[in-house]
């Protein structure tokens, strides 16, 4: 493996919740292994300000986000990516377009937060459990023995940390 990071594209439908959590976390745990980046098949026009509240609260910089197409990652000139998670069921069973670099695909999927209703405290708590199970899957991730693994055992491990099923927080 080289030093250059790796790159990761996290992608969901609307690129407004889920891959932005995913996006900051794993820019913020990569600490410079990995480069993260979020799109979405159908962007929205913002980020969800839930989700940004979230993400101030746990002290990342959220200028830069926005909700962009996955057509950015397609294009000549877009980064190489080396991995590719969709976070929600809708891009997963969508028909992605070709992304440079051959990256390893898996599907990742969880709750959309952005689909929570009641109060202010239970859409909080919706959002909160996001980046849980987020921050967890990527800690897998991140401590994978990647140079030593051969990409089939790399793409089943992949597949099996999209499959776990963290338990809901009660609330």
């Amino acid at each position: 493996m080289s030093d250059e990071p790796l790159n990761v594209l996290f992608l969901c439908t609307g690129n407004s919740a889920r891959s932005i959590i995913a996006e900051a976390i794993m820019n913020r745990e990569g600490r410079g292994r990995f480069r993260a980046f979020s799109a979405g098949s159908h962007p929205k026009r913002e980020v969800n300000p839930h989700a940004i509240s979230l993400l101030k609260s746990l002290n990342y910089k959220t200028d830069e986000f926005r909700s962009k197409s996955w057509d950015e990652f397609a294009q000549p000139g877009a980064p190489e990516l080396d991995f590719v998670f969709t976070v929600c069921d809708d891009a997963a069973a969508e028909v992605c377009p070709i992304w440079p670099g051959q990256p390893m695909t898996a599907h990742w999927g969880m709750p959309d937060p952005a689909a929570a209703s009641g109060s202010p405290a239970e859409i909080a708590l919706a959002f909160a459990d996001t980046y849980r199970m987020m921050s967890n899957r990527i800690g897998l991730f991140m401590s994978l023995p990647l140079a030593s693994l051969d990409r089939l055992s790399l793409q089943r491990r992949l597949k099996e940390i999209g499959e776990r099923r963290e338990a809901a927080r009660e609330a």
